[in-house]
């Protein structure tokens, strides 16, 4: 390591001296700059500035100070005086000017101008950077939105780096996502989302490979929590984030903004308006068609198949007998979908232990609901149900104060439970299956 030096430590470029790699440098920088000697003489001037100025190096280079070029004669004295103060005062010196363009016209920048050291320590002229105001306007009002969104937004902002892990996270989306800004960072989203990360890394990894979709989309996620999994949905937008710096037709990514809003009541509510205005438009289509029917009978029927569309995958219907038992009277197919039918021999008791739903809601004014236990393979057929049943809702059948038997629902392990609204609509399709039942005697 002792004979290691300093040209050893530093690449050098062949062919280039200090003052084409100087050159080359200066011409590189995104911001305008030029330098001015201890007389106010100017010494460098890269191609950001010939840009904004329309003055190349060449016409600028030796030129003392901004008379007759870049300033009006009235302005260019105090001009250079407030730059080159900058010479010895401490730290950056920041200014606005209105400067001339080569053509005529006026440009405002702003300016950082500092003091340059010569080889004795002492003053020896200024570095000037400077931009349009305006290009300087937008760079702090992209961060200060920047900071603004990560600090007071009203909506969730991830940025998610292209190994999909969040990569910065607002308040707001920590909130929603249950958990602390920085306990998340860096970690797989899969750890948290308990259902719906594949729809939502899939939304992601689209974003990266093909861009920013044109319209935002509700996800549906399922979060893990303390207290439980969580279902909610998310209205998110997406957009690719690419280096302002890349020059290439299409750059690679740096990752994707995710920007999202809970909008999980207004879903429900709207999932919730449209179930009601289906299943109550169903109920005025049964009405009409169970007009047309001669047979009281095949009135309950029909009711009962209008009933069954979006809410139900079989019906049956259990009458009383004169000695309180039930018989099966009416029923959709046990195999593949069908309408509802009678049943034949329908004389024959069930034999219901004193358990059962049906029996249960004959003895109370309201409906049943029962559901199997996750392992319970037989639970519908030890019920004397179809079988693959999961979940049974049983109404009581009355008209004129008197019980005339039981309407069971039933639904697939592939259908939620039966919920408080889905009661309501069951007991209004009871009540006229009761009537039409009541009508049609025996």
């Amino acid at each position: 390591m002792s004979g290691t030096s300093d040209t050893a430590r530093v690449p050098r470029i062949p062919g280039a001296d200090g003052a084409d790699l100087l050159a080359a440098l200066l011409d590189g920088m995104d911001a305008a700059l030029c330098a001015l000697d201890a007389q106010g003489t100017v010494t460098h001037w890269n191609r950001e500035a010939e840009r904004i100025l329309g003055w190349s190096a060449g016409e600028v280079v030796g030129r003392h100070g901004f008379a007759g070029w870049a300033a009006r004669s009235a302005d260019a004295e105090e001009t250079l005086a407030r730059l080159m103060r900058a010479m010895t005062a401490p730290g950056r010196q920041v200014h606005e000017f209105a400067l001339l363009r080569k053509d005529g016209g006026r440009v405002l920048v702003r300016t950082q101008t500092a003091g340059v050291r010569g080889a004795d320590g002492g003053p020896a002229g200024i570095y000037c950077a400077f931009s349009e105001v305006h290009a300087q306007i937008d760079l702090e009002r992209s961060i200060a939105l920047s900071e603004a969104l990560f600090e007071e937004a009203s909506w969730g902002v991830v940025l998610v780096d292209v190994d999909l892990r969040p990569a910065v996270v607002n308040d707001y989306a920590a909130r929603a996502l249950g958990t602390a800004r920085t306990s998340l960072l860096g970690r797989p989203l899969g750890e948290l989302v308990v259902q719906g990360v594949e729809d939502l890394e899939g939304a992601l990894q689209h974003v990266l490979a093909a861009g920013s979709p044109p319209e935002p989309a509700d996800v549906w996620v399922t979060l893990r929590g303390p207290r439980g999994d969580r279902r909610r949905c998310w209205r998110s937008g997406f957009v690719r984030l690419a280096s302002p710096l890349a020059e290439e037709p299409e750059p690679v990514p740096l990752g994707v903004g995710w920007l999202f809003q809970d909008v999980t009541e207004a879903r429900l509510a709207e999932q919730e308006a449209d179930r009601l205005r289906f299943r109550w438009t169903q109920l005025h289509r049964a009405g009409v068609a169970a007009a047309e029917c001669e047979d009281p009978a095949e009135a309950a029927a029909v009711l009962l198949d209008f009933a069954l569309a979006g809410f139900a995958d079989h019906v049956l219907v259990d009458r009383t007998t004169a000695d309180g038992r039930l018989v099966r009277a009416l029923a959709t197919p046990s195999g593949a979908p069908g309408p509802v039918t009678p049943v034949p021999n329908a004389g024959i008791p069930l034999r219901y232990p004193p358990s059962h739903p049906a029996l249960q809601s004959l003895g109370r004014p309201g409906p049943t609901r029962a559901s199997a236990a996750p392992d319970a393979s037989h639970w519908s057929t030890d019920r004397l149900w179809p079988p693959a049943m999961s979940h049974a809702l049983c109404i009581p059948l009355r008209s004129r104060a008197r019980s005339l038997g039981v309407v069971t629902f039933l639904r697939s392990p592939s259908r939620p439970a039966f919920e408080r609204t889905d009661a309501v609509y069951a007991e209004t399709v009871a009540a006229r299956v009761a009537a039409a039942l009541d009508l049609a005697g025996g």
